[in-house]
C-alpha cells in the first residue's frame, strides 16, 4: 500500500517539462515586454515547427492584452497572470486582471495617443476574443488561429 501511494505521490509531483502555462506579472509597463518574451519562448517549444510570423502574432496579441489589463485593470501593487495554451490549430492567451470593468472598443481616432489595443485585438483574431469575470476580476482572452502551412 505504501508503494501505491509513493509511486503515484512520484507521479504527481513529476516536474513540468518546458515554459510553465501561466505567467505572473507585477501591474507595471515592463511588464508587456516580459510577456513577449515569454510567448517566444513558449509557443514554438509547445508548438515545434510554427512559423515566427505565427508566433509575432501571439507575442502582439499577448502584448496587447497585457497592456491593457496593466494599463486599465490594475492599481499600483497588482498582479497580472497570463495563462496560455498552443497546439497545431490554435493558441489562447488569456490576460486576468482585479478590476472587474470590462473594456470597450472605442471608435477610431486620430487625435488619441490609445485606444487602438481592441481593434489591433478585433483584426488579429476576427470573432475570436472575448472577456469573462472570474472570481476577482476578469479575463479578458483571444485565440490566434493557425493558417494553413506555410501561412500559420
Amino acid at each position: 500500500m505504501i508503494e501505491q501511494w509513493q509511486t503515484a505521490l512520484s507521479a504527481s509531483c513529476a516536474p513540468l517539462v518546458g515554459p510553465p502555462p501561466v505567467l505572473l506579472l507585477a501591474s507595471e509597463p515592463q511588464s508587456a515586454k516580459v510577456a513577449r518574451d515569454f510567448v517566444r519562448e513558449f509557443v514554438p517549444y509547445h508548438v515545434p515547427g510554427v512559423s515566427e510570423g505565427y508566433v509575432e502574432t501571439v507575442v502582439l496579441v499577448a502584448c496587447e492584452l497585457v497592456t491593457n489589463a496593466v494599463r486599465y485593470g490594475t492599481e499600483p501593487g497588482d498582479s497580472v497572470r497570463v495563462v496560455l495554451d498552443s497546439d497545431d490549430k490554435r493558441t489562447r492567451i488569456e490576460v486576468h486582471d482585479p478590476v472587474r470593468r470590462h473594456p470597450r472598443i472605442r471608435p477610431p481616432s486620430y487625435e488619441r495617443d490609445r485606444g487602438r489595443g481592441l481593434i489591433i485585438l478585433d483584426a488579429l483574431c476576427p470573432g475570436a476574443w472575448g472577456i469573462y469575470d472570474i472570481p476577482f476580476g476578469k479575463s479578458v482572452w483571444a485565440e490566434c488561429a493557425m493558417g494553413p502551412p506555410g501561412r500559420g
